[in-house]
């Protein structure tokens, strides 16, 4: 279960015109419980115009900085990312949930690695924390950074990156894609397989990539992983995140037809009930009063996980769980219907 503290924001620092860094005063008797990986996020909590808001932002500080800070980006119907640009300040207190994630890279002191990572938007957050531990802990390794954006006034951390190019004596090089201007220092339009291809053969080819890291929309994932492939570039060595998915959803193979007596085991309590077969699980527990774990209700984080211990279920959208974790039972419960009269689920079992 997600555990929120109150934490006092400490920095809203404007980043672009669109877009805030955010960071928080950590006491010290939590610091434990806010320790990170690179690539790691957390969950924001806030109770806004009547209705309680939960967002996870991924973290851009690394753990070497000693800070807790994440960049929020204000998207047109973002109630909270609104509100964090426009209205969140220095002194006041939110909610907060301790790091969760598996997209992550946990720099080593005295590993040599070549790692690249192609990320668009704010999809740079998580992939900031992880370049800047990587120059501070892996001396020996190199980053390298295919970032597409609007422009470069819209580019996030753009500062920022450039001057960890500047400092990191080759170690670190960035090619930028802006969609939206011609510039002489970045390839004009979308970040797609024939650029990425291109850079691979050329910018990069005395480069021996130990791991690649996507994060981005879905359609900048599916299109590098496919090129990543075709390149040769093993499955297991290309991790992703998703930080908008598409709105598609796909047919549940079985009839969602009936009702559902589902138990819930929760901080080792077991609360059992009668669910409609075509509701989503999380929703259901939620509306019951359940303190269920979430997040992005979107199937694009990873906070509601559950294993399901008996019964069947099936999920709408998956982009995180591989078939080996789905075999095991595992759902993102934000996105599960049951699919048998009688399931049970555990969130405490994962």
């Amino acid at each position: 279960m997600s555990i929120f503290h109150k934490l006092q924001v400490k920095e809203v620092r404007r980043e672009t015109v669109d877009a805030v860094s955010v960071a928080f005063d950590v006491p010290a008797d939590l610091k434990n419980e806010f320790k990170f990986l690179p690539g790691q996020y957390i969950t924001i909590q806030k109770d806004l115009q009547d209705s309680v808001l939960r967002r996870a932002y991924s973290i851009c500080s690394s753990p070497e900085s000693d800070e807790l800070r994440v960049a929020i980006k204000e998207v047109e119907k973002g109630r909270f990312s609104r509100f964090a640009n426009n209205d969140l300040k220095q002194g006041d207190l939110l909610d907060v949930a301790g790091p969760e994630g598996r997209f992550v890279l946990e720099a080593k002191e005295g590993e040599q690695n070549d790692y690249m990572a192609i990320a668009a938007g704010s999809g740079i957050t998580p992939v900031i924390s992880m370049i800047k531990s990587v120059l501070h802990k892996e001396e020996k390794s190199r980053f390298a950074l295919i970032y597409g954006s609007k422009s470069g006034e819209k580019t996030i951390f753009k500062k920022e990156l450039d001057e960890l190019v500047a400092s990191s004596n080759g170690r670190f090089k960035i090619q930028y894609v802006f969609s939206q201007i011609i510039s002489d220092k970045a390839l004009f339009g979308r970040i797609d397989d024939i650029k990425v291809k291109d850079l691979l053969k050329h910018d990069f080819s005395d480069w021996n990539f130990n791991t690649f890291f996507l994060c981005g929309p879905e359609e900048l994932i599916d299109s590098s992983k496919a090129v990543l492939q075709k390149n040769g570039v093993k499955e297991e060595a290309v991790k992703f995140e998703l930080f908008t998915s598409t709105s598609y959803k796909k047919e549940v193979t079985k009839s969602l037809d009936g009702n559902a007596e589902i138990t819930i085991v929760l901080d080792d309590d077991e609360t059992s009930f009668e669910m409609r077969m075509d509701e989503l699980i999380l929703d259901v527990a939620i509306a019951k009063g359940l303190d269920a774990p979430y997040s992005c209700q979107g199937g694009v984080c990873s906070s509601c996980l559950a294993r399901v211990v008996e019964g069947t279920a099936e999920m709408e959208r998956n982009t995180i769980l591989d078939e080996d974790e789905i075999e095991e039972g595992l759902i993102l419960t934000c996105q599960a219907h049951p699919t048998t009269s009688k399931i049970k689920i555990d969130y405490d079992d994962v």
